[in-house]
Formats: structure tokens, sequence, C-alpha cells
């Protein structure tokens, strides 16, 4: 799928999203043109507001709890003539739309799932599995469709295809491919959405009923949730509400809508009017999840042979809001609660790897640099976690303070205290003397006081530092522990070979920048140190990101490392998005900009500082963006002989051993072009 031009960019349609809504109108008990009415209000409203599918409960247009008036031929009849006038009066509405019906067919009688577009019915699909357990009884009245496949039926004066074996392509300039079942459907263990899905469905439909009793909208959320994780899929989910007879049931109107396994909406429960629930699906990213999960592809194997009804589908062409949640911070989810399970687990999972990459040795220390800085502060406490867990001294942990050029007395006194506090053996060795001396050998003229602070200047600090720390683990029989993290990977900000790009073990390898700010305050809050430590901790925290390579004068004060490379907030968001789902560059900046364009709109994560709650403008972004594309390939050879390190979450890892392997001599040509000929 391509950018549609045709489309305005602040349109989500352009963008590989749909706009799906699941449906609970007010029912009335047997009564189609009521019925009717009241699916109709609804459709108008989805019109209005862009949606291009919408899903209806189970037996909509009659009611669901009407037993055996189901087989009476006034209701069917009805019914046919609610469908007559669906088709009638959506002829100018632009959702394509499924409702519950009972139909006649062939001397029997189908719970089914009607789907119409633009005044046509699109196609008929029949239930498959009928519950005739504990409250239900559809065998009393219906049919199974299984193995109905490859018929026509008659509703609403019009034929229509008929069967199990239906799917539905939209064509246009927003393309997508759904199925429905109905309510039972789903809770057996190969429901019919499965293989539609494995045919190429993107988006899966339920009508259901569903009575609610104490717990089942929580086993509703885990069931529709799983499947769509497990189909790689979109799942819209549309439970009757109020209206329907409470005789002996009752009912709550659940009406949800998932993505690969996450809540996108969810109406509230037990409503007294009409509700939807309404998301804007990422079908572009549905389809690359696929692309890149193998074993979905394994997957497609003896599927039934489908019949796919084709329809045109025009989005609306003006710009829209997008509606969908998207966090600002792709590493760091907004929700108090989890946050902490994931840096609880960030954490544990650091120092499991270095504990057990120490053990593996047969070492007992380990020798790292501490700047003062965010990075190395994380390793530093990870590192005295592990000596705990090892059942070790800390003072096994040789730490040292190693100033240079620009260290400011801030950040080394920060240093200093972290290491006190923390037990570990503390130590500074000062590198200008041996940097002096290799910036004479070298004919710089640095070293006879001229202010050449070129990469020159500041490389030959960095490699000493890590040449130090390499030759004192010699010493001591030690483990270098990296410091270096994701984003600075991302961006190539690393010092390549005898540099902050060398260790032993890099234990925030696969840690953002942006959540290493978080696992900080993580620790701060917790009982592992002392109220002192913590307002150390959060000293650092509150210090400029700053390599501190160039002395700071009165007139250039402090060098800024997001002054030079970007603001972190937006190059994890740029990293995310184009390593974890290979979006296209326009798809990003308009993820970026709905993320981070208003300051007020949207949660943050707890404890963002308020200086930090900032907006960007879509020019901002792109600018960001374009230097973020450039950056990211000049630098894959980095990437590509990075030390060992655990992998932390689901965003991925830049090791070429375990989720990225790229050439490093690409080149970002066809981003860029796609950046300046979509992006305004």
């Amino acid at each position: 799928m391509t950018d549609s031009p045709q489309l305005a960019f602040h349109n989500p349609y352009r963008h590989g999203f749909v706009r799906v809504a699941a449906c609970v109108p007010a029912m009335s008990v047997a009564d189609p043109a009521r019925n009717t009415q009241a699916t109709l209000e609804l459709l108008r409203q989805g019109h209005e507001q862009g949606v291009a599918l919408m899903v209806f409960p189970e037996l909509g247009l009659s009611a669901y709890a009407i037993d055996d008036l189901l087989l009476q031929d006034a209701l069917q009849d009805a019914v046919q003539a609610g469908i007559a006038r669906l088709l009638e009066e959506s002829a100018d509405l632009n959702p394509v739309f499924v409702v519950g019906a009972p139909l006649a067919h062939s001397g029997r009688l189908f719970n089914t799932a009607v789907v119409i577009h633009r005044g046509e019915i699109l196609g008929v699909v029949p239930k498959t599995f009928l519950p005739n357990y504990r409250e239900f009884y559809e065998r009393r009245w219906f049919a199974s469709g299984a193995g109905v496949t490859g018929q026509t039926i008659k509703a609403g004066g019009r034929q229509a295809p008929f069967g199990v074996d239906l799917l539905f392509s939209a064509q246009g300039p927003a393309p997508f491919v759904f199925h429905a079942e109905i309510c039972e459907d789903v809770w057996t263990p190969e429901p019919p959405s499965t293989r539609a899905a494995l045919a190429g469905a993107e988006i899966l439909l339920n009508l259901s009923a569903s009575n609610i009793v104490i717990g089942k909208a929580d086993a509703r959320r885990l069931l529709c949730g799983s499947q769509s994780m497990r189909c790689i899929a979109a799942y819209a989910y549309s439970a009757a509400g109020p209206g329907e007879s409470t005789t002996d049931q009752a009912w709550d109107g659940q009406a949800s809508i998932f993505e690969m396994g996450e809540l996108l909406s969810e109406t509230q429960r037990f409503p007294t009017g009409p509700v939807m629930s309404l998301s804007d699906v990422d079908v572009g990213r549905i389809r690359q999840e696929r692309t890149r999960t193998g074993s979905f592809g394994d997957s497609i194997v003896e599927q039934r042979d489908y019949r796919t009804i084709a329809f045109d589908f025009g989005p609306p062409a003006e710009p829209l809001p997008l509606m969908r949640r998207v966090e600002r911070f792709p590493y760091v989810p907004s929700d108090p609660e989890r946050l902490r399970e994931q840096c609880h687990e960030a954490y544990n999972i650091q120092i499991q790897g270095l504990a057990q990459r120490l053990s593996s040795t047969g070492l007992t220390k380990l020798v790292i640099g501490v700047s003062g800085g965010l990075d190395s502060t994380q390793a530093l406490m990870v590192a005295v976690r592990v000596m705990d867990r090892l059942g070790l001294p800390r003072e096994n942990v040789l730490a040292y303070t190693m100033p240079g050029f620009g260290t400011s007395e801030g950040t080394r006194t920060n240093a200093w205290a972290l290491m006190t506090a923390l037990g570990v053996s503390a130590a500074e060795l000062d590198i200008r003397p041996a940097a002096n001396q290799m910036l004479a050998d070298l004919g710089h003229p640095a070293a006879k006081g001229e202010a050449a602070y070129d990469v020159t200047f500041e490389n030959v600090q960095a490699g000493l530092r890590t040449d130090y720390l390499f030759r004192l683990a010699n010493q001591h029989g030690g483990l270098v522990v990296g410091t270096g993290d994701l984003s600075e990977l991302g961006l190539g900000w690393c010092t390549y070979g005898v540099g902050d790009h060398m260790s032993h073990y890099g234990v925030n390898a696969s840690v953002s920048k942006t959540l290493i700010q978080h696992l900080i305050r993580f620790v701060a809050a917790s009982d592992e140190v002392s109220e002192d430590t913590a307002k150390l901790l959060h000293a650092i925290l509150d210090t400029e990101i700053s390599p501190e390579l160039v002395p700071a004068t009165a007139d250039k004060p402090v060098q800024s490392t997001e002054a030079m490379v970007g603001p972190y907030a937006l190059q994890d968001f740029n990293l995310y998005y184009l390593t974890r789902y290979g979006m296209r560059p326009s798809k990003i900046a308009y993820l970026s900009h709905h993320a981070w364009g208003d300051a007020d709109t949207g949660a943050w994560p707890v404890n963002t500082p308020a200086g930090s709650r900032r907006a960007h403008d879509l020019a901002e972004i792109k600018h960001w963006l374009e230097l973020f594309l450039r950056r990211f390939f000049a630098n894959q050879f980095k990437r590509s002989c990075l030390p060992n390190g655990p992998k932390i979450s689901s965003g991925g890892s830049l090791s070429p051993r375990g989720d990225w392997r790229a050439p490093s001599d690409g080149r970002p040509d066809a981003w860029l072009h796609e950046l300046f000929s979509q992006v305004p």
C-alpha cells in the first residue's frame, strides 16, 4: 500500500488506517422496524464521522432473546422489510456495515450477518457454531452454517452471495479486507476468523448477543484480544445492550476494538442508550507484522477457498483527526502501573544478563567508567545489584571517573557522590595528560593550546577512556561494563571501536535514552537506595545530556547532545517505528505529529518534568527525522559489530545477532525521497 496523494496529509486513511466502529443500538424486542431505525441512526453518525466499517449486534434487526418468535412468518417478513429499508437509505452513506438478521433459506432458518454497502448487499454470512447449552437453545430455531459455501440467498428483495466462505475487500485509496463471524464462533477451538485471517482478512468482526454474568466481560476481552493477537489482525466485537429482553438474562452492551492484542477502544458497559466504540485501525501495521512473522505465513496451508467480494470504497479526502492513542514515548508507557511493571522487568533483565555473563566467565569483578550522566548511572546501579545477587561484595565493582577537557565540576561531583553512595571501589583517572600526549603525537593544534575542538579532539578522549578501562580489566581480572544505549546506537552517537562503542557486555545496549531516564526514576522511588541517594539520582536526571568533550566557556556553554542529534524524545519515536514496524517516513512523521503536536493532549508518563512537556510542530519533526535517517543509515557499520547485551523490550534491539540486520553501505535516498515528497 502506498500513500494516496488525493487524501490530505492529516487524514488517517492516507497512512494505512481504517476507521472502525463497533455499535450497540437501543433494541426493541421483536420489532424490526424500530431496530432498523436505530441501526440507521448510528449508521448516519458513522458516516458523519468518516467511519469505513461498522458492526452491529447479533440478530440486531429482530433482537436476540425472542425465542420462538424467531419462527414466526410475520417477524421474518418484518426483518426482510427492514433489510430493504437499510438498502434504500444507505445508498448515499459511505460506511460498509454488518447487521444481524434471522434469514430463511432452503427450508432452514439461519442466524446471519448481512453485509451492506451503498444500497447493495455484498454478502450474507451464516453462524457456524450454535450454542445449545446452559441458557442457550439456538439449535431449536437455527441451522448451522457449517458447509454452506458457494450459495446465494434472498434478502431485502435482492439475491446475494451466501456462505461461510466470504471475504470482503475494499478497493480504492484505502484498501482493507474484512470477515464476519457471529458470537459463539469465536469461543470455539478453531474460530472461522482464524482461517479468514490466514486467507487475507485484516479486520475481523463479531456480531454478538452474549448475555452478561459476573466475570464474563473480562473473558470477552481476553478472548477477543488474544484472537486479534494470534491472527495478527484487528478484532471488533459488538454485544447486545439496552432494550434486549431481560426475561431470564441481562445484557451489558460491551463493544470493543482490539488490534494485535491491544485494546484500542471500548464502550461504557450497561448503557441506557445507543453507544459506539470507534477507533482507527492500523491496517498498514498489521500487514507489516504479518510479513515479518514467518510463522504466520507458514500457517497458510490447506485453507478453504474463499469468495472475495470486492467493492469500491472512497474515504473522505479532507483532514480528519486520528482516533486512537499514540504514545509519545513508545518505549515508555504513560500508564503508571504498566510503567512500573516495565521498569521492574527491564531493570531485572539487565541484572540477570550481566550476572549470567560474569558467572560464565569465572570472573568476580566488574570495571566501569562513571561520568555522572544518565547511561553510566544506570549501568553502575545494575552492576552493584549484580554483586548483591551473586553474593559478592560491592567493592568488586571497580568504578572510575575519568575527567577530560570538557568535564564539568557538577558531573564529576555527582559521579563521586554516586560511587560513594553505592559502596563501590571508586577511583579517579585523569585522562588529560595522556590525551595531550596523543594530540601532540598526531600534530594536532589543540596540543599547542589552540581551540581546535574537532572530532579528533573529541574521540581522542573517548578512545582513551575505553582503552584505560580494558587495560584496568586486564590488570584486575574484571569485565568491562558498557554504558552506551539504544538511542545512541540508532543515531551512531558513539565512538567506534576503542571508544564508548565497545565493552565486554553492554547492559544498556537495547535500552532507549527515554527509558533509561524512567529506570533511574524507578530506582530512586524504590527502597533500594537511601533518601540522599534518591536526591542525587534526581540531580543527575536534571543535568543537561552532554558528552562533555569540549571545554565550556562564557560564550559557549556545555555541549548539548540534543542540540546536535535532536531531541531524544523524537529520535526514540523515529527509531521505534522505523525498526520495529518498517514504517515509511511520512507515516512516522504523521504519527509523531499526532503524539507531539499538542503538549496538552494525551497522557504523559508519570514524573515527566514540566519543562520536558513540550510540543513539536511538523516542520521540526520533519527536520529531525531527516537527520535521523541520514545518521541511521550512515552508522550501520557501528551496529554490525556490537558487543553482547540483553534485549530489553519488544521494541527491539540493534544487535546483528538479534533484531536488526542491515548492510553497512545502505543509502537513505529512498527514505529521504519519500519524506520530502509526502510530508508538507
